[in-house]
């Protein structure tokens, strides 16, 4: 998951410039200021290809498809203006695009035979609905314990940060998962 945890420390990193600094010179930086003042689908669209560089391997493709399913989820969160973006409502946005990535990793997995699903659709859908929640609730937990442990994200904590959330998230998933598989 190397794609989707560096697009990962890019959101990340974007997002805690744009509260320290702000979203114009956050965006300036970048050489997106004529974002400034657009509604927030707009400027992460915006961001994409600086966030999710590339799309030529399926790694790559699955940090690009968690960053899209996270600019079209912010909504549903009530996150809508990253001028006044909090501590949480930064950890929310991260929180939505590692469990879209974790998520999307797993479906790649189960198209490529390594995970199988139930034959029977409602099964099936009601098994990925139970994963989202299954997956959310860890990178929640990774990313809670993450923050405790690293409360002040420097640019150059950023990346080890991540790295934290993802390797505690799978080991979070994968406790769980055994736990569940042998009750």
């Amino acid at each position: 998951m190397g794609a989707s945890r560096g697009a990962g420390a890019r959101l990340l990193g974007f997002l805690a410039d744009a509260q320290a600094r702000g979203v114009r010179e956050a965006l300036r930086s970048l050489d997106l200021e004529a974002l400034a003042g657009r509604p927030i689908a707009e400027i992460f669209v915006g961001l994409a290809d600086y966030i999710c560089p590339g799309a030529g391997t399926v790694d790559e493709g699955i940090a690009r498809e968690a960053y899209v399913e996270t600019i079209i989820e912010l909504t549903t969160e009530g996150l809508t203006d990253l001028s006044t973006f909090t501590p949480d409502q930064m950890q929310t946005v991260f929180e939505l695009y590692a469990t879209h990535a974790i998520e999307a990793r797993i479906c790649n997995d189960i198209g490529t035979k390594a995970v199988t699903m139930p034959a029977d659709a409602q099964a099936a859908h009601r098994v990925e609905a139970q994963l989202r929640d299954f997956i959310r609730g860890g990178v929640s937990d990774a990313l809670t314990a993450a923050r405790a442990a690293t409360p002040n994200l420097t640019p150059e904590r950023i990346q080890s940060f991540v790295d934290a959330v993802y390797e505690s998230a799978f080991a979070i998933l994968q406790s769980l998962g055994e736990a569940e598989a042998n009750q």
